[in-house]
Order: C-alpha cells, then structure tokens, then sequence
C-alpha cells in the first residue's frame, strides 16, 4: 500500500468516525407540555336560587352570577379556572318533550369534534330528582352537560364551558375537577 493510499484511508476513516460522533447527538426537540395547574380544595355551600331549586356548589373557588332574560338564567363561574357553568331553568308547562329534546339537542351539536358522549342516568325519586349526565369526550367546545327534571313541573339544565380554546390535554384537569362539582350539584339538588 502506498503513502497516499494509506492517507486516503485515514482521511475517509476520519471523517467516518466524525460523522457518527456528530450524528449520535441528541439533541432532539421535546414535545410541547403544559403548565402545572394547581388546584384548590373546595368548600360547599347550599345555595337557595330565586329559581325553585336549591344545590350545593364550591363557594370558595366559584360564584353565582344571576342573569334575567325572558327565562330564568344563572351561572356558577369559576374566574381562576376561565370556565363557568351555564345554567337555565324552566317551569314545565306541557312542554316537557320540547324541552328535553331541545337540551339533548344542545348535547349533540357537539358531535361533530366529539370523540364519544356517554350519557349517565340519575335519579333520586325520594326528592323527584331524575336527570342526565352528559360526558363529552374530545376538543369540543362543552366537555360536560347535565339537565335536572321532576317530569312535571322543573327542569334545570347545565354546560360547562371554557373562556379558551378547547384542548382536551391542557383542560382535562380542571374539566374532572369541574365535573366533581357537576355531580355534587346533581346529588344535593332539590326542588322547593
């Protein structure tokens, strides 16, 4: 093997081992994350609406905001979190199948980005409570909806929505810790 020859192995055996130095650097980029959301302990209060309902909600991390209109409108906000609670009531006059159709119709208007909707039944007939606890699944803009009737007289209806735009992993947190309230809500409510 001649001088030169031996010169070019080298330089290509160099510029080999360079390569695979260079390559086996790891600096690849890190997914996106989200910041750390602290939640709060809550502490519940029975609320007494001038709508004939009563419920306990979280007072010390939300409020309730009245709302008048041609029916009955409230809602219970949660400022730290961006979210509120929309709620309505109505007297049943006759209407109750208008009524349920028209609030299972605001459920599946999110069908459209919904991975799923899992309807959960309630009932406490000791109270003349039944109801329906809608869980959204996906990037929609409600991740929770419930609606609250005796069949003759009241029916109450809820929906969770964020002051953002909906991202299942950012808001899946504060979306369970909400949906606890929702349940308790369901569980304490009582007509007067």
């Amino acid at each position: 093997m001649t001088l030169l020859q031996m010169k070019v192995k080298f330089l290509i055996t160099a510029m080999f081992l360079a390569l695979i130095l260079v390559s086996c650097n790891s600096n690849t980029p890190k997914p996106r994350g989200y910041f750390r959301i602290a939640l709060d302990e809550k502490t519940y209060d029975t609320v007494n609406l001038q709508e004939p309902v009563s419920f306990e909600y979280p007072s010390n991390v939300a409020r309730i905001v009245y709302h008048r209109a041609e029916e009955e409108f409230f809602d219970i906000e949660y400022p730290k979190y961006n979210a509120r609670i929309y709620c309505s009531y109505k007297d049943i006059d006759g209407n109750f199948y208008a009524i349920s159709e028209d609030s299972r119709n605001f459920v599946y208007k999110h069908v459209i980005k919904a991975d799923a909707i899992s309807e959960q039944p309630f009932e406490a007939p000791e109270r003349s409570m039944y109801g329906i606890l809608y869980l959204i699944k996906g990037n929609t803009a409600s991740q929770v909806q419930f609606l609250l009737t005796d069949s003759v007289k009241h029916f109450l209806r809820g929906a969770l929505y964020f002051n953002n735009r909906p991202n299942k992993d950012s808001i899946a947190p504060v979306a369970d810790y909400i949906t606890d309230d929702i349940v308790r809500l369901m569980e304490t409510a009582e007509w007067k």
